[in-house]
């Protein structure tokens, strides 16, 4: 059977306005100048730790500007994160065919509380969060987690994302990938090194699907 693995922010739902709330929150607590929505942006699909040393936060202060990023974002991210477009469409064609997991940066249990939120939750086999991987994307180690607790096949197995991370994470890990345009990938950078590239998810799977029949 086959096994579809969707990245989360930017390739389902669209979490922008919390995100970014979220990090000018933690930028005024400790009086450092908040960076710009597109440097923020073009880091999502990081690790949080990641993000903010690339935004020159200290070391000594990442642990604790992370925390208070996280209480403010579990208080505002479901009532301030949508499906994207076609986003629902896509995930109940591909439950019909296929086996679904999440593979993202975002930890599990936020992810859990928003795809329930949004009532998808149901639709996926699997959530790998950030903790539970020792080495993100685009490492394989998170892509390998979610096909050996699927029991899936790799020439099976495809990854849906909207950023290189996704994509360099499912070619280290031996598997198709499709990426989307919906999110936080420049098409610049995908379309260089992407085969498979759609506006949507629901595109990417419709794909899948006609390649699943072959």
């Amino acid at each position: 059977m086959t096994t579809i693995l969707f990245d989360l922010d930017g390739t389902i739902i669209d979490s922008t306005e919390a995100i970014l709330e979220s990090f000018d929150v933690s930028f005024k607590y400790f009086n450092i100048k908040t960076p710009s929505d597109e440097l923020i942006k073009s880091l999502v699909g990081h690790p949080l730790e990641t993000m903010y040393q690339e935004l020159d936060v200290s070391s000594e202060k990442i642990q604790g500007i992370i925390k208070v990023y996280k209480k403010h974002y579990r208080l505002i991210s479901r009532k301030k994160t949508t499906l994207l477009p076609n986003a629902k469409e896509a995930i109940e064609k591909a439950s019909k065919f296929a086996t679904l997991g999440i593979v993202t940066t975002k930890t599990k249990r936020y992810s859990i509380e928003l795809l329930e939120y949004l009532g998808i939750l149901k639709n996926f086999s699997i959530i790998i969060g950030r903790e539970d991987v020792i080495n993100p994307k685009p490492h394989p180690e998170p892509v390998l987690k979610a096909i050996s607790s699927l029991k899936a096949k790799k020439d099976f197995t495809w990854m849906i994302g909207d950023t290189m991370m996704d994509i360099g994470s499912a070619k280290a890990a031996g598997i198709k990938s499709c990426g989307v345009l919906c999110g936080y990938g420049k098409f610049e950078n995908l379309n260089d090194d992407v085969i498979n590239l759609f506006p949507t998810s629901l595109e990417a799977v419709q794909f899948i699907k006609s390649k699943s029949l072959l």
